[in-house]
């Protein structure tokens, strides 16, 4: 370095040390009018030096290089529809010492991040960002440092647009892992869905290693849910304006247990199949596990009158139906049947159409026509779940059977329900599981789940469908680290958005459930 350089540094300290005593005498001063104790002064001017250290240090580079294609991102997060109330986008870049990301609407910069391998982004920073450009595309460019470019590269930016669609501030799931021998270690959590906050419902660790699943909620509501505890004494568990209470469906005129719920809009039934499940493991053979029932039905469930109803027409040995769902008015009843076949010997020609049924409410009864909705031919149907405003009906398509989670070529389709053009849901899908879907309140938005990361774990995917009803490409549901989406050796599953936090405590539910 030439002499002039170092004199030129010199100057340039001299200044900011000369600017520094000035800001720290006219900061004593002000501590004084103010009346702070010595105390409270040492802090104040430690942080204030603790600042100017950290802005000194912390760089603000720039890459030399332009390249003209997206960066390779962890999560991809390019190109996708994003609620105004989600979590920060964090990610990472794989084999990097360094990243820049630079956020900015019509090549205005709003801000920048800049991190070792990870982009963590200031949720207040992001809430605002969203906020001020609701209904916008924000362009997000990233610049990386490592061993290749060690003088920085920066990719083409790439575009997310802000939505002027929210999404329900919560999601209810239940955590698992893959191995079904496991079946004693899963959690039934809620996630806030504006942040990370994390919390969990019910555990089976809580009562004596029992299963806990198959959880509904009535209307999205958070104080009117229930689930089954499948231990010794267990029971299904109904949580109604937070008051827990513990039915045995096999005693009130059921042979079985219930199975899959679903919570009547009302609030007054609850529909259930009852199912006679069993698993395989396979060998040879890309799908690993197989599930089936040898026999499934109906059951209606009155909470106030504490009774089952069942119908002639859906207990019949001749044929299984199963995963029951309300339409959004409460007046038809959806669910999946096929033929009655010996199992597992014929499991491979067992595929389930969709059928619906009408329902009055006010009497607990059913229509007398059946009306089918989707034919099985070469495939099969399973979780019919219906749009809020009753236009759609979203399900999983699969080779045969009706537990498709283990199923490499199930994909998500759907139908419409007022004779409208079908609705395109190729970009849902990739070459493995996708299912478990949700609708959010509003219609605009699904949640799902899939194995297209590794093919071992189901993780949670978002997408919106737009007033076109179009859907979007999917986006993994955002972690706080976006590592912890390859760490955590979880499967995360049936997804159920709900409109507020639930507040009934983990031990009020383990007295219910122990008792």
């Amino acid at each position: 370095m030439c002499l002039s350089q170092w004199t030129k540094i010199f100057t340039l300290a001299q200044i900011l040390s000369m600017l520094l005593i000035f800001i720290i005498k006219n900061l004593i001063h002000l501590c004084k009018v103010l009346l702070l104790t010595e105390r409270d002064m040492k802090q104040l001017l430690f942080t204030l030096l603790a600042f100017f250290i950290y802005t000194g240090c912390t760089e603000n580079r720039i890459a030399s290089k332009q390249e003209n294609t997206y960066p390779n991102i962890f999560p991809d997060y390019k190109e996708i529809s994003i609620p105004i109330n989600i979590a920060p986008l964090n990610f990472t870049v794989r084999n990097s010492s360094h990243i820049k990301a630079v956020f900015s609407n019509n090549n205005q910069p709003l801000f920048s991040i800049e991190g070792k391998n990870k982009i963590d982004i200031p949720l207040k920073k992001w809430q605002h960002m969203l906020s001020d450009n609701t209904g916008k595309q924000i362009d997000i460019s990233i610049s990386v440092w490592n061993e290749s470019y060690p003088e920085g590269i920066q990719y083409k930016s790439f575009p997310v647009y802000i939505t002027t669609d929210s999404i329900d501030p919560y999601i209810a799931y239940r955590l698992i892992e893959p191995g079904y021998e496991s079946w004693h270690e899963m959690d039934i959590r809620q996630r806030a869905l504006n942040c990370f906050k994390e919390d969990i419902i019910i555990s089976s660790n809580m009562n004596e290693k029992g299963c806990v699943n198959c959880h509904s909620f009535c209307n999205y509501s958070p104080t009117d849910f229930m689930f089954h505890a499948r231990t010794s004494p267990g029971g299904t568990i109904i949580i109604k304006n937070n008051q827990p209470t513990k039915v045995q469906l096999s005693q009130l005129g059921s042979s079985k247990e219930g199975t899959y719920p679903h919570w009547h809009p009302s609030g007054k039934y609850i529909i259930f199949s009852t199912n006679t499940t069993r698993q395989s493991f396979y060998s040879r053979n890309p799908n690993l596990i197989e599930v089936y029932d040898l026999e499934s039905d109906l059951i209606l469930y009155d909470p106030v009158r504490n009774t089952v109803i069942t119908d002639p027409r859906f207990n019949s040995p001749e044929s299984f139906e199963t995963f029951p769902a309300w339409a959004p008015d409460g007046k038809r009843l959806y669910y999946c049947t096929a033929p009655a076949k010996q199992l597992p010997k014929r499991l491979r020609e067992v595929k389930y159409s969709i059928c619906s049924v009408s329902f009055d409410p006010d009497s607990g009864s059913f229509g007398e026509t059946i009306d089918t909705i989707y034919t099985a031919h070469n495939k099969s149907a399973s979780f019919p779940r219906i749009s809020p405003d009753n236009q759609y009906l979203l399900f999983t398509e699969s080779d045969y059977a009706t537990f498709p989670i283990w199923h490499k070529e199930a994909d998500l389709k759907m139908i419409s329900l007022q004779g409208s053009a079908p609705v395109d849901t190729d970009i849902l899908n990739s070459t493995d599981v996708e299912s478990y879907h949700s609708w959010s309140s509003n219609g605009r938005w699904i949640i799902f789940s899939s194995r297209r990361l590794d093919g071992l774990y189901t993780r949670f995917f978002i997408a919106h469908l737009d007033k076109n009803k179009k859907f979007s490409k999917p986006f993994l549901l955002p972690q706080k680290d976006p590592d912890e989406n390859n760490l955590r050796m979880k499967s995360f599953n049936i997804p159920e958005f709900i409109k507020d936090k639930i507040t009934i405590t983990r031990s009020q539910l383990d007295h219910t459930v122990t008792d």
